[in-house]
């Protein structure tokens, strides 16, 4: 029963398609993690070349976030996920040409990152809000839950194994080849999906979509955030653990591998490996229960404790308790991920949802291009062990913190998600 309530989604021909070009779409990505590391490198690069070309991704996604969440609303979502594989085809194909020739340079490698940065500012917020519009409440548990197996599977596992050993074997250009592969596929299956699936409601709180200014629509998603007590406090978390993160294990973990374990683009690329496959069995097990009653509490103390293992992460020089150590942080991730985007889809009014996503990516990213920024420099100046170490105690206490500050225990026992009490969120404007 367990195993068919996980698959329950596939019964359904619009999310077969999506879930289809989604998962080559990441599975491209996680490629593309590794391939643009080690084309920096090839390019002689180091920390900081690293960091200008992950920050630019990082300053795509967040300078166009809100942007690309009132663009879900307002737009056929259909329509949006097909030009952004467009996009992301022509830049990848056009980055793979330049290598080839050998011609590529630094800052090519950076407008293509970045552009694959607002690329995906508009993909997120379009898809979390077409699963609602295409799959029934109960079964939403369940795709978020697929989409949490596939993801880390693909992104963080998969992709990055085959692109470190693609750089190994032949050259950092051939594995961006086989990016371009991925999204070539992706682009020409996400034309499959239905010109006939629900577009945005016409009508919402706030009057008619066509008829509301952007910076109108703008401030009725900030106005739900600050007023929704788990929605404000759980986007505060996320915001300093990005900052504190997503530096180190994007900048400065491959450099780990590299001083700490005498390891080359194949040691990365299994550690990623580890921590895919963690989030993605735990997401695989979450979709195959029903959400826990005290949602909320699982979420964020279990996103919380899961970041302890990286405190350690500056002191180990042993491929296996490293990868322990990024198995666990990936668990956790994938148990937390699969009950925010449920609870998202669950609790926000539906005509607000394509905003509430892309505030979730702009609140909770909005520091990303600094963590990104700073790993390098900082790493110059403070030892990598240090980093990781602040970087691993701060996130649980800030979890804590936002758990008693928004009283998410009460909250979650006032507003249950059990398909039996809960009313939809189309006719129940949530706040506490």
């Amino acid at each position: 029963m367990a195993a068919f309530r996980a698959l329950r989604p596939f019964a359904h021909r619009e999310f077969r398609v999506l879930i289809s070009a989604l998962s080559i779409s990441i599975f491209g990505s996680g490629m593309w993690a590794v391939a643009m590391v080690y084309e920096v490198i090839h390019l002689g690069g180091g920390p900081l070349e690293l960091s200008l070309v992950a920050t630019a991704a990082s300053v795509g996604l967040v300078g166009f976030v809100l942007a690309g969440g009132i663009a879900a609303d307002r737009l056929p979502q259909r329509l949006l996920i097909i030009a952004v594989e467009g996009a992301n085809l022509a830049v990848i194909a056009s980055i793979t040409a330049l290598a080839m020739f050998n011609v590529l340079q630094l800052w090519h490698l950076a407008i293509g990152a970045f552009v694959l940065g607002v690329g995906q500012a508009f993909f997120f917020p379009a898809y979390s809000a077409i699963l609602p519009r295409i799959l029934p409440a109960d079964d939403l548990l369940a795709a978020n839950g697929l989409e949490g197996t596939v993801r880390p599977v693909l992104q963080q596992a998969a992709g990055p194994a085959i692109a470190g050993i693609l750089v190994a074997v032949l050259s950092p250009a051939h594995a961006v080849a086989g990016v371009a592969v991925c999204h070539f596929l992706a682009f020409g299956i996400v034309n499959f999906l239905s010109r006939q699936m629900p577009g945005p409601d016409a009508s919402g709180a706030g009057g008619t979509a066509a008829k509301s200014s952007l910076l109108k629509d703008l401030r009725e998603g900030f106005s739900y955030t600050v007023r929704t007590p788990w929605l404000l406090w759980t986007l505060i978390w996320a915001c300093l653990s990005v900052l504190f993160l997503i530096g180190p294990i994007e900048v400065l973990l491959p450099f780990v591998v590299r001083d700490q374990l005498g390891g080359d683009s194949r040691t990365f690329g299994f550690l990623l490996a580890v921590m895919g496959v963690g989030s993605a069995v735990a997401a695989l097990a979450t979709a195959s229960v029903r959400l826990p009653r005290r949602y909320l509490t699982v979420m964020v103390v279990t996103w919380g404790l899961g970041s302890l293992p990286v405190a350690a992460i500056g002191f180990m020089d042993n491929f296996w308790v490293l990868g322990a150590a990024m198995l666990v942080f990936g668990a956790t991730e994938g148990v937390g991920m699969v009950i925010w985007g449920t609870l998202l889809q669950r609790r926000v009014p539906r005509h607000l949802l394509g905003r509430i996503s892309s505030l979730d990516f702009f609140v909770s990213l909005a520091l990303m291009p600094v963590s990104m920024a700073l790993a390098g420099p900082v790493a110059e100046i403070v030892p990598i062990w240090l980093i990781f170490f602040v970087a691993g105690l701060v996130c649980p206490i800030m979890a804590f913190v936002a758990l008693f500050a928004a009283r998410m225990m009460t909250d979650e026992i006032k507003n249950p998600l059990d398909s039996n009490t809960v009313e939809s969120a189309d006719t129940q404007p949530d706040s506490v």
